[in-house]
């Protein structure tokens, strides 16, 4: 069949009127290309919608019907156009955020996040626990829009932007005796037994805090190897050994872990935004974007 909108819009019209100048006045068109429109929908479907004479406009069973669903096709192509403008807008759709462990500790992440709920409360926000390494393929294949993890290598297709810089911090048993120092230098860790990451877990963290350890000349005794930082605070909990993890992880709150600043200028550790280079970012992310490059602590 060859049905358009604007025969479902002047049929509608007309059974509303039951007058075809009335309904050609309202739609703004004359009455004889209102009446031959009428006539070809009516061929399209094979029933009479009207019938007709000289004095008024009746409107069939058939037509009866036709009306309902007429309406209801209209409603929902505006619906349709409503929604496809409001994804494209940003006020409704959906955006996938991959983020480490410690992305949560961070204010700047969660102040961003608690921001884009309040303003675009329709778009569906996914988030994806996934360590920094897990989430470069999810991103460049396009299964994720955004990703914050921590300053890694990333891939020629991959950009990023630094949101913070935040400090690398000493952790130790409350009774551990470096507990009561103000700072310390990394050089006090040197043989103390280390609560660390697996190698195997894919976590920037590994490799960045290592290599920072390895600038000062010190190869940590490593006594524990775990998947994730809230059991290395557990762990140092109960006083297995020391750790060194970032600043925003305090917001965890352990009592029985101290958290002393290293002195070293370098024990920093970086957050990043990170996004594919070779698609357009949808309005979406370009919100919870601007969102987070707008708190930026750089």
């Amino acid at each position: 069949m060859n049905i358009e909108l604007r025969h479902l819009r002047y049929f509608i019209a007309v059974a509303e009127e039951l007058h075809f100048g009335r309904a050609a006045q309202r739609l703004n068109i004359s009455q004889p290309p209102l009446s031959q429109q009428i006539q070809q929908l009516e061929q399209e479907i094979g029933a009479q919608l009207f019938t007709r004479t000289n004095r008024s406009v009746q409107i069939t069973p058939a037509g009866q019907l036709f009306l309902q669903d007429a309406r209801v096709i209209l409603l929902q192509v505006e619906q349709a156009a409503s929604r496809a403008a409001r994804v494209h807008s940003g006020q409704e759709g959906e955006l996938r955020i991959g983020f480490t462990s410690s992305a949560p500790f961070t204010g700047l992440v969660s102040d961003a996040l608690y921001q884009f709920r309040q303003r675009w409360p329709e778009v569906h926000i996914s988030m994806q626990e996934n360590n920094t390494r897990q989430q470069l393929a999810p991103l460049h294949e396009g299964r994720l829009d955004l990703g914050v993890m921590r300053n890694t290598p990333l891939p020629s297709d991959l950009q990023h932007r630094v949101l913070l810089r935040e400090p690398l911090c000493a952790l130790v048993h409350w009774a551990h005796p470096l507990a009561d120092a103000e700072s310390i230098s990394i050089q006090a860790l040197a043989n103390e037994p280390f609560v660390f990451f697996d190698p195997q877990g894919g976590t920037a963290l590994y490799g960045e805090t290592l290599a920072l350890l390895r600038r000062y000349q010190i190869k940590p005794f490593i006594t524990q190897e775990v998947g994730e930082a809230m059991t290395i605070l557990g762990l140092v909990a109960t006083g297995l050994g020391v750790s060194i993890l970032p600043a925003s992880f305090r917001r965890a709150r352990l009592a029985d872990v101290v958290w002393i600043p290293l002195q070293e200028h370098d024990a920093i550790s970086e957050v990043w935004l990170v996004w594919s280079a070779t698609r357009e970012p949808s309005a979406q992310m370009h919100n919870m974007m601007q969102l987070m490059m707008q708190n930026a602590e750089i």
